[in-house]
């Protein structure tokens, strides 16, 4: 399974996002990592209910829970976006 794939099956599996847009940067990242062109660099913007009432850095924790298996293997950099669909409203 790629990935991508991975990430967005368990992002939606245990965050249920109203909206998950994932973007696989690693080729922008070639030459300063081996296997950078390899989905090693990721971008995730994620708006969940589940994210209300929480901090940015409890978001954060949440999403590096669910994707702890990926964050130990091959995945080198995540940037994240996480609002609340109150906060994606606005």
């Amino acid at each position: 399974m790629r990935v991508a794939d991975s990430i967005r099956q368990k992002l939606t599996a245990g965050l249920a996002p109203t909206r998950l847009v994932i973007d696989d940067q690693s080729a922008r990242h070639a030459g300063h990592q081996p296997d950078a062109a390899e989905e090693s660099h990721f971008a995730v913007e994620v708006v969940s209910a589940v994210f209300s009432g929480k901090n940015r850095i409890e978001r954060h924790r949440l999403i590096h829970g669910l994707l702890a298996e990926e964050l130990a293997g091959g995945v080198h950099a995540l940037a994240v976006t996480a609002r609340s669909p109150e906060e994606d409203a606005a």
